[in-house]
């Protein structure tokens, strides 16, 4: 299912995760050669992607909402 990110917070091991609309978290990694999101990597560039839609996976599976903590 489509969501938007609707903001971002780090995990504890200080990679990026998108908040979606929806109540779920997703990672958005810049992790070359592998994946490369130069998006992520300052606060400007990730606010430019508020509102981008994102595949929901969790959404799929009906699973309930994430929390951090």
């Amino acid at each position: 299912m489509q969501q938007k990110i609707i903001g971002y917070h780090l995990d504890e091991e200080h990679h990026w995760v998108a908040e979606l609309d929806c109540g779920h978290f997703q990672h958005v990694r810049h992790n070359p050669p592998w994946t490369v999101r130069l998006w992520v990597t300052t606060v400007a560039s990730r606010q430019q992607k508020l509102d981008m839609v994102l595949s929901c996976k969790k959404c799929d599976v009906a699973a309930p909402p994430d929390s951090i903590g």
